[in-house]
């Protein structure tokens, strides 16, 4: 065994830069600025959601909370009205945001699977035609459907209901593409193996296709949702209601009144409640949306 004096010497030869790594302050600075700015807007619509709108109107609104908070929430969150402010209630319309959302996100993943797994592993003619034109609506901007799709929807008469909402915004290029690249990464043998067990194809991919994709899913889950509740173009030509409106559309409607005045209480509140549904997905599944983008239990 070495004695210490010999581990000491050892370690006195070492590089200095092996031996000692300073920490370096300049990407925890830059990060924390980061922070700084865009939190900043965020911290201000909290404050402003907590006051009156005659203080918010002066420009003398304070750092600190008021004593309004609980009274425009409770306003924001059951009437949605005020003095010059007129939508349906918060409640409503994030309800309609989240179903939208939700079926959006899980509508879109299920047919990209499906839609990945046929391209993937299944022979037939046509199929790399079929794949690249899929691949190729991604070059399409939606403005450039907007009308078309309105169109038909408008003949099925799902204006202004949940299914014309969400049926035109299912199908995901961007996700059949994730998909079949996971896909393909499978090794032959592991189909082979399901195939001498006696495993078909749809129970192939139902006892190991989608276990092996749980983190692959739930990455493009959180991705979804966050576009889904931020539609905003879609919404505001489908729906004809206060009560179909979604929260990106009540938020827009409240601050386009064209008043000199307008009731940036309640505004600042809604604006509030409508972060939390998207923040508490991406926190809740962090750590696998973390794991689906890197990859790491492929």
């Amino acid at each position: 065994m070495s004695s210490p004096a010999v581990v000491q010497r050892s370690l006195t030869t070492l590089p200095s830069r092996v031996r000692r790594r300073p920490v370096s302050w300049i990407p925890h600075l830059v990060l924390a600025l980061g922070v700084v700015v865009f939190a900043s807007p965020v911290y201000m619509a909290l404050i402003g959601s907590t006051h009156d709108p005659s203080t918010i109107a002066r420009g003398d609104m304070p750092l600190s909370p008021g004593q309004m908070m609980v009274s425009n929430y409770r306003q924001a969150w059951a009437v949605g009205e005020g003095m010059r402010v007129k939508t349906a209630p918060v409640r409503t319309m994030m309800m309609n945001s989240f179903i939208m959302a939700v079926v959006i996100a899980s509508g879109k993943i299920s047919i990209s699977m499906l839609s990945a797994f046929a391209v993937a592993f299944f022979r037939f003619p046509l199929r790399m035609f079929f794949f690249w034109m899929i691949f190729i609506t991604l070059m399409l901007p939606v403005e450039v459907r907007i009308i078309p799709t309105y169109a038909v929807v408008t003949n099925l008469g799902m204006i202004n209901t949940f299914w014309g909402l969400t049926v035109p915004l299912l199908a995901s290029a961007t996700g059949t593409l994730i998909f079949r690249t996971f896909f393909l990464t499978i090794p032959d043998e592991l189909v082979e193996a399901a195939k001498l067990d006696g495993a078909g194809p749809m129970r192939f991919f139902w006892s190991i296709l989608m276990p092996m994709s749980i983190t692959a899913m739930a990455a493009l889950f959180v991705i979804l949702f966050v576009y889904g509740w931020n539609q905003y173009l879609w919404p505001l030509l489908i729906t004809t209601s206060s009560g179909m409106e979604t929260i990106v559309i009540g938020i827009t409607k409240m601050i386009g009144t064209g008043e000199a005045q307008t009731d940036w209480h309640l505004i600042m509140a809604t604006t509030i409640l409508a972060l939390i549904p998207p923040v508490t997905v991406v926190v809740v599944m962090q750590r696998w949306f973390v794991k689906g983008l890197v990859g790491t239990d492929k």
